[in-house]
């Protein structure tokens, strides 16, 4: 039986397209809202075209000492450039980006995974510390 972590491919950001990028701070002060910018294609652009985009980002954070990660949130996206006349030929096309917020007063692991359409599931993480 094939497990869903098989399938979870990863690499850095800077030189994959298809790589959920996570852009928060590294450190915060104990329950200070964290903003957390997701992306992908942050330093090599994706296409977000009818026949290859990114169809959606979910974030999660995995507290130190926990077992199992807490959702924070999905960011999903369905303008791809396709209408009734075709493939391809909207002018609405969605752009892979979007902001979630959250507080902790645990540090921990911030967990993205994300899904394209023709190269499947794509995982990232970042450290997030917690001050006084």
């Amino acid at each position: 039986m094939t497990e869903i972590n098989e399938l979870m491919q990863n690499a850095d950001f800077k030189i994959e397209k298809h790589t959920p990028v996570i852009d928060a701070p590294g450190s915060v002060k104990k329950g200070e809202q964290i903003e957390v910018t997701l992306s992908i294609g942050k330093e090599i652009s994706h296409p977000n075209t009818t026949q290859h985009h990114i169809m959606w980002i979910s974030l999660f954070f995995l507290p130190d000492g926990e077992k199992y990660p807490i959702q924070i949130g999905d960011l999903t996206f369905t303008a791809h450039g396709s209408s009734i006349q075709g493939p391809d030929t909207s002018t609405i096309y969605t752009n892979h980006k979007g902001v979630l917020i959250f507080k902790t007063e645990k540090p921990g692991t911030l967990l993205a995974s994300s899904f394209c359409n023709l190269h499947g599931l794509w995982q990232s993480s970042k450290r997030l510390d917690i001050s006084g």
